[in-house]
């Protein structure tokens, strides 16, 4: 996080219940990918990463999804307390990925909070350039703010909150808890 803005924290799901909405999430993946022999799991970092990491780990302990492309993909628009960074949403593209080849690929896209779109509209941009079967989007919270005709697929909570708030994604390795806050700042 940010210098830990200052406001009024409200703890909304905690590590035991984000590890029941993770395996409902699993669940439903599991149900896009049914019959799918060549699937991408592609993290937003920093927090759709390891989030993307639990997606999959769950889906290769109850699914047996074990042949699998994982990949993270470095995008910055906003920083965590909703401060904009960047007038445009920045794709640093890893060099390993240059010619990456998705064809024939089921590709679930997963970030920790669906806001305005943008960061999740960039990232499949970029896929779509790599030519995939499919394209499917997953977030741990979704706003319902999206301003850009990017669509979620797989939702773990939606949380309407007022524009102000900010919804904190703390997932470890970045924080020491698997817990999501709402910050209502001062």
């Amino acid at each position: 996080m940010t210098e830990n803005p200052r406001g009024r924290r409200t703890s909304l799901y905690s590590p035991a219940q984000l590890d029941v909405i993770v395996s409902d999430m699993a669940r439903q993946a599991a149900g896009l990918l049914t019959g799918r022999t060549q699937v991408a799991i592609v993290g937003i970092l920093r927090r759709g990463a390891p989030l993307a990491d639990r997606l999959h780990a769950r889906l290769q302990e109850n699914w047996g999804l074990t042949d699998c492309v994982r990949l993270d993909l470095a995008i910055k628009r906003y920083a965590d307390d909703l401060t904009l960074l960047y007038p445009e949403t920045r794709l640093t593209e890893n060099p390993v990925h240059a010619n990456l080849d998705l064809a024939g690929h089921t590709v679930l896209v997963v970030d920790d909070v669906m806001y305005r779109g943008h960061s999740m509209l960039r990232a499949v941009e970029y896929l779509a350039c790599r030519q995939p079967e499919e394209i499917r989007t997953v977030v741990l919270v979704d706003r319902g703010a999206s301003k850009l005709p990017v669509r979620t697929d797989i939702v773990g909570v939606r949380l309407d909150v007022a524009p102000s708030d900010v919804i904190e994604c703390n997932v470890p390795p970045y924080e020491d808890s698997f817990r999501i806050d709402l910050l209502q700042p001062e």
